[in-house]
């Protein structure tokens, strides 16, 4: 993660701004402590995981790290209907199914990157097992995610469309910068990723967009602009602008930056691998696993609910 501020030619912006930088700065050391304190802790019960999307790019990460791990053991590996390699045994015992019935235990907890459709099935089940599940799947409509909200009376869920531990603290960030910046500066999210990305814009840059949304106390709906084309009115001050860019092999790379006169501030966050997003769905499902029913994210994980400045 990338903190860059940028100080231009105007004396009087750069005193004016300097205590609230050093309140940014003091709490984002705050922030550090508490992440790396989180992830440092020992978790000692036996985990169970069922992989759902087990030969996707990220299921195969998350089976890799289970079994490297102590303390972690893949019960169940879940795909499609029409999938290739069903039948093939991936672990001693655990063969690629369809059937997620059949693989589950009122002991295990699911992780779940797979589709919308595919996930909201997946969740019927795990409601009906009451088994925890931790879902990575992104692009939900909003009927969807309501769905979801409303599974998570029955269930304790962990839903984030980023698992990074750096992004979730980006979000943090993000929300105190709104906080303390105000109306002084635009704010402006760029989003670049591979090639072969459906979505845009990344359910990374849209949460985010959401936060600052929120941090104003403002609707989305009614003050985000998705790119810029042609000619039109002058940049709103309200405005929260979100770019798309897709293009090679990139992972994921989101900048959110803060615009004033005579400076800017950017937040930044490069993924340069998908073992990041593995990292935060292993520690989710260690969180998850004895948690009330109810909807979590990866800020209730990494223990960032914890007040502010």
């Amino acid at each position: 993660m990338l903190l860059f501020l940028d100080e231009g030619s105007i004396p009087s912006a750069s005193t004016r701004f300097l205590p609230k930088i050093k309140k940014l700065a003091l709490f984002f050391r705050i922030l550090f402590t508490t992440i790396f304190s989180t992830w440092g802790r020992q978790y000692k019960k036996m985990l169970n995981i069922i992989v759902c999307g087990a030969l996707g790019r990220m299921g195969q990460e998350i089976i890799l790290k289970v079994r490297q791990a102590k303390g972690m053991k893949l019960i169940g590996a879940i795909e499609a209907p029409h999938h290739s390699s069903l039948g093939k045994e991936i672990e001693k015992g655990v063969k690629v199914t369809p059937d997620l019935e059949k693989a589950i235990r009122p002991d295990a907890v699911i992780i779940d990157f797979t589709t919308p459709q595919a996930t909201l099935e997946h969740l019927e089940v795990a409601k009906s097992k009451k088994v925890p599940m931790v879902i990575g799947t992104t692009g939900f409509e909003d009927e969807q995610y309501e769905r979801l909200k409303e599974a998570s009376r029955s269930i304790p869920l962990v839903l984030s469309p980023n698992m990074s531990v750096g992004i979730n603290l980006l979000y943090k960030m993000v929300e105190e910068a709104t906080r303390v910046l105000g109306e002084d500066f635009d704010a402006e999210i760029i989003e670049i990723h591979h090639r072969n990305k459906a979505d845009a814009p990344s359910g990374t840059a849209k949460k985010i967009a959401q936060i600052i949304a929120r941090t104003k106390d403002t609707d989305l709906a009614k003050i985000g602009v998705y790119g810029r084309k042609g000619e039109r009115e002058i940049r709103s001050p309200d405005e929260i602008g979100i770019h798309a860019v897709r293009g090679g092999s990139v992972i994921g790379d989101h900048i959110v930056l803060f615009a004033g006169a005579g400076e800017r501030l950017e937040i930044i966050h490069r993924a340069e691998s998908r073992a990041i997003f593995v990292r935060g769905a292993i520690l989710a499902a260690k969180f998850i696993m004895d948690k009330e029913a109810r909807l979590y994210d990866l800020q209730d994980v990494l223990g960032l609910r914890k007040g502010r400045l």
